[in-house]
């Protein structure tokens, strides 16, 4: 075995077309959970961190900030919060993401789906903009624990972005995950190392991913779009999300771009890399 390069077959088109869309189908049955991450934002030529590495760079140009965390935004985003308080820190982010972002045509596509399930891994609010028009759906966020005094790990807001109890959700068509929170309704968001470190002692057992977000999963495959897993937090989060779903799930991704650490993980996850351009993906979805 190549430990630089751990073997991971690519569907190259057109088996990966072909592959995506019977996706499309299993998509509009409400078989297979979407998965994206902030590479969508690209599509829609939004005005917001669109990575990681732009967020880290965002704190960089509002702040001077130690060498060290340079390029790392979890890192960035602890310093602020322990040098000039969280408040500081939630003002940034919402700084960050103020800007409206238009709906990807692959989200609006998304929206108009019976989907029972839709997990967003990024900031922007453009995704629940999608969804905006329709009334039976709902989203539960993520939410950092700095300060609460209570033990909760999120919260449920209906279509309107009026926080519900949680018991709302079953009644919910459609439910938007976001794990890691989000811009609107409530500026709720994770992006600390300290935010993490109280998630990360937890994830292994679930405590912090909502029942119905479990439950929905169930004997789902999942279809990331947008996605990359160059960091150990975001392949922890997926790692749980995914857990005691179906054992196959894809993601459209270059292949040229993927670390060692990356191919290991959609190994281990059974995870099928689709070699398809995602401005292309949008297309065969909509048409399949």
């Amino acid at each position: 075995m190549n430990a630089l390069n751990p073997p991971i077959e690519f569907v190259n088109r057109p088996a990966a077309e072909a592959m995506l869309r019977k996706v499309a189908e299993e998509l509009r049955h409400g078989k297979v959970v979407p998965y994206l991450g902030p590479g969508l934002a690209e599509l829609s030529n939004a005005s917001v961190p669109i990575s990681f590495e732009d967020l880290a760079a965002f704190f960089g140009s509002r702040l001077a900030l130690p060498r060290r965390t340079r390029g790392n935004a979890w890192a960035c985003a602890q310093h602020i919060e322990t040098t000039r308080h969280r408040t500081t820190l939630t003002a940034m982010m919402a700084d960050a993401f103020s800007a409206q972002v238009e709906p990807a045509q692959l989200q609006r596509h998304l929206a108009r789906l019976p989907l029972p399930l839709i997990v967003d891994s990024w900031y922007d609010g453009a995704m629940r903009n999608a969804l905006t028009g329709r009334s039976n759906w709902g989203e539960v966020q993520g939410i950092t624990r700095a300060g609460l005094g209570e033990q909760r790990w999120y919260r449920y807001y209906d279509a309107a972005g009026t926080e519900v109890d949680c018991s709302s959700a079953r009644g919910w068509k459609t439910i938007l995950y976001k794990p890691h929170g989000g811009v609107a309704p409530a500026k709720n968001f994770l992006v600390s190392d300290a935010d993490y470190v109280e998630v990360l002692t937890e994830i292994d057992i679930q405590t912090p991913i909502p029942d119905e977000v479990r439950d929905r999963r169930t004997g789902r495959s999942f279809l990331f779009l947008g996605c990359r897993f160059n960091d150990q937090l975001l392949r922890t989060y997926a790692r749980q999300v995914l857990k005691r779903s179906c054992d196959v799930h894809y993601a459209v991704i270059e292949p040229d771009t993927l670390s060692k650490n990356e191919r290991r993980f959609l190994l281990e996850q059974g995870v099928r890399p689709l070699a398809i351009p995602l401005a292309h993906t949008v297309e065969i979805l909509q048409t399949s």
